[in-house]
C-alpha cells in the first residue's frame, strides 16, 4: 500500500468511525475500489487506523475520562457505577472477539457483507427520527448497558456502524441523545483497545516491514479527521437530524452491492 492510499483510507476511517456510517464498512469498500490486496490492507491496517481514532476519542473526551479516573480513585459511587456499566457493555464484544475472531477476519475479506451491513445500519438510523425527540433519561441503567453492548457486538461486522447501532438502541431505550453518544464513544475506547490487543501479534510482525509506514500514515490521518468528525457528530445529534444518515447508508450500501454484481 502506498502512502497516498494509506492517507486516504485513514481519512475515510476517521470520518466514518464517528459519523454513524460504519468505518469498517467504508474501509472494505475503499480497499475494494482501490484494489488494495489482503497482504496490503487486512485487519492489521484496520486496527492501525482505529488506533488513530482512539487518539481522537481520548482528546475529545479527555475531561470526562479524567473525571471518571478521579472518581474511581476517590471511590465516588456514581463514577464507579458508570465504569461498571461500561465494563458490562463490553462483555458481548469480548465474547465475539475471543471465540469468533477467525470468522470476523473472514468477514473483512467478504466485500458484499459491507454493503449489506450499511443497509442494516440505515434501518437502525431511521428509527431515531421517532425515538430521539422522546429520549430524556440522563444515563443508562445496567440493563441498558448490556443491551447496548450486544448492539456493539453486532457492529463488529463490516458495514454495521458501531456508533449508529449503539446510539440508535440507546435512544430507543429512552437515553438522552448526548448521554447516549458519550456512553457509546467511551465504550468505543474500550473496544478499540481490546481489538488492538487481540491483533497485537500481527501488528508487531508488520512493524519490521515496509507495511509499518502506511499504517502510521493511516493512523495519523484517522486521528486528525476523527477530531473534526466528532465535533460535527455532536452538532448533528443536537439538531435532531441524526436519522438523515440513514439515507446515505442505504444509498452507499446499494451502490456498492450493485458495483459488486456488475463488475
Amino acid at each position: 500500500m502506498d502512502s497516498l492510499t494509506a492517507a486516504l483510507l485513514g481519512l475515510v476511517q476517521g470520518v466514518s468511525e464517528f459519523l454513524p456510517i460504519s468505518s469498517d464498512g467504508h474501509l472494505v469498500i475503499f480497499e475494494t475500489l482501490l484494489g488494495v490486496g489482503e497482504e496490503e490492507g487486512g485487519l492489521s491496517f484496520v486496527i492501525a487506523v482505529h488506533i488513530g481514532s482512539l487518539l481522537a476519542l481520548l482528546l475529545f473526551f479527555r475531561e470526562r475520562i479524567l473525571g471518571l479516573i478521579r472518581g474511581l480513585l476517590t471511590r465516588d459511587a456514581a463514577s464507579i457505577a458508570h465504569i461498571g456499566k461500561l465494563a458490562l457493555a463490553t462483555l458481548p464484544a469480548v465474547g465475539v472477539g475471543l471465540f469468533l475472531k477467525d470468522r470476523v477476519e473472514a468477514a473483512f475479506q467478504t466485500p458484499w457483507l459491507a454493503g449489506a451491513g450499511l443497509l442494516v445500519t440505515g434501518t437502525f438510523l431511521i428509527t431515531t427520527k421517532r425515538t430521539l425527540p422522546q429520549a430524556h433519561a440522563l444515563a443508562p441503567s445496567f440493563g441498558h448497558a448490556l443491551a447496548i453492548g450486544c448492539a456493539q457486538a453486532l457492529a463488529i461486522l463490516p458495514g454495521v456502524s458501531r456508533s449508529g447501532s449503539t446510539i440508535a438502541l440507546a435512544l430507543a431505550l429512552g437515553i438522552a441523545p448526548l448521554a447516549a453518544a458519550e456512553f457509546s464513544f467511551l465504550l468505543g475506547i474500550i473496544a478499540i483497545v481490546g481489538a488492538a490487543v487481540l491483533d497485537l501479534p500481527a501488528l508487531l510482525a508488520a512493524g519490521a516491514t515496509s507495511a509499518a509506514t502506511p499504517m502510521l500514515i493511516g493512523a495519523a490521518a484517522a486521528a486528525l479527521s476523527g477530531l473534526a468528525a466528532l465535533a460535527l457528530f455532536v452538532r448533528v445529534l443536537a439538531s435532531q437530524r441524526f436519522h438523515l444518515f440513514a439515507y446515505y447508508c442505504w444509498a452507499a450500501g446499494a451502490a456498492f452491492l450493485a458495483y459488486l454484481a456488475l463488475r
